[in-house]
């Protein structure tokens, strides 16, 4: 069974985060939510999730991808803590999945991960920062090898979709969405 990572830092992003981690479940794909901290962690909207575990406790696990969700401050919160940067430096250079939606990919920046690559942010992030190379793009979602992006709430769905494809393939992620009704 695939396996991802979804830190959860205060002031994520609810509607990404939520999105993200039910689409994922549909396709019975193993989803942890870890904390920065125990407890409670408040979105940006101030819905409260009690996370699955603290990332302190899943560091030494191993996953197929680590996707972060967005939001402010919960994307500079990603950004700014050690442990999240090690991790996605770990898991780029073993070929595993790195993602970020909304704020989030800054996180990715940060890392030194989006050198050279085509990615896409909530408008006023990747693109304001100086990022050696970027090719920044505007579409809802953008996948660069094992590098993926995406915009903002309105394309967590999208997004969500696309991680299920990577991950399990395009019969799943067609049986996913079909169940949700979307046209």
């Amino acid at each position: 069974m695939k396996s991802v990572l979804v830190p959860l830092a205060p002031g994520f992003e609810d509607l990404e985060a939520v999105t993200i981690v039910d689409l994922l479940r549909r396709a019975d794909i193993e989803v942890v939510t870890a904390g920065l901290h125990s407890g409670l962690i408040r979105g940006s909207r101030g819905i409260r999730v009690q996370p699955d575990a603290t990332l302190e406790g899943v560091l030494e696990r191993d996953f197929d991808m680590i996707v972060l969700p967005g939001g402010m401050p919960g994307a500079e919160n990603l950004t700014h803590d050690p442990r999240v940067q090690a991790l996605l430096k770990k898991m780029a250079g073993a070929g595993k999945y790195t993602a970020a939606i909304c704020a989030a990919p800054m996180a990715l920046a940060q890392a030194g991960l989006l050198d050279g690559r085509r990615a896409t942010s909530y408008p006023g992030f990747v693109d304001r920062l100086p990022i050696p190379g970027v090719r920044y793009s505007k579409d809802a979602v953008v996948v660069d090898d094992k590098l993926v992006t995406s915009r903002g709430p309105g394309t967590a769905m999208d997004f969500g979709l696309a991680l299920i494809e990577l991950l399990v393939g395009k019969a799943v992620r067609d049986q996913v969405e079909t169940a949700l009704v979307r046209s």
